[in-house]
């Protein structure tokens, strides 16, 4: 399996794809499928973040405080539709709402940041993983920015036609130092919007 992905600023594509040949049409988007009258044969996977890499915190100097911070990010919310139905895989779509910030002790007024996007067996392995860049520009003065990222077709085949999409996640995280994913498992947070109504 492998993933691939259109090029542009806010829209990704990527494809999880059988070896098998003709599980999938090559152009068929998600709101294709979707408009399909036959039904799924069962639910979609489910979309979540990983807790543990969900917010990004830079901490300039190691100590935790809010002179400190340097670059955050976090992921507010994710959605997915999905379709399928006989023996083809499951085609879903997926919208991952990010908020960003530059503390005090952000240097420069541009980060690249990089999330995952992961499918994986429910509550066993994973299948595949894509990390994506995503390079977020503050305008002078401004220390927030909110963006969607879309990936436009996810293929998650499956063994025959009583597979479900219950069998399967769809995760994403941000892509964290050992020292960042302590600092979110303590349940410490330093939130985008901090002290705004």
């Amino acid at each position: 399996m492998y993933f691939t992905r259109a090029f542009s600023s806010h829209v990704r594509s990527i494809a999880a794809l059988a070896v098998t040949a003709g599980l999938l049409s090559g152009c068929q988007s998600v709101s294709d499928a979707l408009s399909s009258p036959e039904p799924n044969a069962g639910p979609c996977p489910s979309a979540l973040s990983l807790y543990e890499a969900q917010r990004l915190v830079e901490l300039e100097g190691g100590e935790v405080a809010y002179e400190n911070v340097g670059f955050t990010g976090e992921i507010l919310a994710v959605r997915s539709l999905c379709s399928y139905y006989g023996e083809r895989p499951i085609l879903a779509n997926l919208e991952i709402d990010m908020g960003f910030g530059r503390g005090p002790a952000a240097r420069g007024d541009a980060r690249t940041y990089e999330y995952f996007v992961a499918i994986t067996r429910r509550d066993y392995d994973v299948i595949h993983k894509e990390v994506f860049p995503i390079r977020v520009e503050f305008d002078a003065g401004e220390d927030r920015v909110y963006l969607t990222e879309e990936i436009d077709a996810i293929s998650i085949p499956r063994a025959d036609e009583g597979t479900s999409g219950v069998n399967f996640e769809i995760i994403v995280g941000f892509e964290l130092t050992p020292e960042q994913i302590a600092f979110n498992r303590s349940g410490q947070r330093f939130r985008v919007a901090a002290g705004q109504d």
